[in-house]
């Protein structure tokens, strides 16, 4: 398989759950929507397609978190009324706020596997995002010096624990250890599953980019 490294300085990936919890923390792997999202930037003749169709494999690594909080506001308006000549009469619509304590990914790692050369020939001219717009990670080479910007490797290079492709990758696929982590956007709202597989003694880096 044919590997494509992506990088930039932060990135968040939004838990499904952050509608509801007061501290989301940035999750550390990839929904299959979120990849099937990337594969479609990518390769945007697979938008009427439903499934990921060219990403074989992907690991995500970064070198730390960073706390940061943000104020929301809920969709709903709340109305505040006052009794006026035995009425209730509204006074006052008011949206509440909020304060959310969100987790950012400091410097994250994205490889990307691919079955044919000529599609990480395609993935290494594009940008990707994770889940917000200016969560923008670019083509990297593995190697300044050479400028390799695709590598050639077997499975069991990628999932050597001593390698260079440490990190976290959800397996997609339903099985006893696997736990839901969504709802596909890309297909009809139905739950998706995995596990996550931890690659490396320690899946952080801490490699200047």
């Amino acid at each position: 398989m044919f590997i494509v490294k992506y990088a930039g300085p932060f990135g968040y990936i939004k838990p499904w759950t952050a509608v509801r919890d007061i501290e989301t923390f940035s999750q550390q792997f990839l929904t299959p929507s979120i990849l099937e999202g990337i594969e479609k930037k990518i390769f945007p003749e697979l938008l009427e397609e439903k499934g990921i169709k060219k990403i074989l494999r992907h690991r995500l690594t970064y070198a730390g978190i960073s706390k940061q909080q943000e104020q929301t506001q809920p969709r709903g308006l709340k109305l505040k009324t006052e009794r006026i000549d035995k009425k209730k009469k509204i006074v006052e619509i008011i949206r509440t706020k909020s304060i959310l304590t969100r987790g950012i990914l400091i410097k994250p790692i994205l490889y990307l596997a691919f079955e044919k050369k000529e599609d990480s020939e395609i993935a290494i001219k594009q940008h990707i995002c994770l889940c917000r717009n200016e969560d923008i990670l670019y083509p990297m080479p593995f190697d300044f010096n050479k400028y390799d910007f695709i590598r050639e490797i077997d499975y069991k290079e990628f999932d050597n624990p001593d390698g260079e492709y440490c990190g976290f990758e959800l397996m997609i696929e339903k099985i006893n250890k696997s736990f839901i982590v969504g709802y596909n956007r890309f297909n009809d709202n139905k739950p998706m599953y995995g596990w996550i597989n931890i690659i490396g003694r320690n899946p952080l880096h801490k490699k200047n980019i």
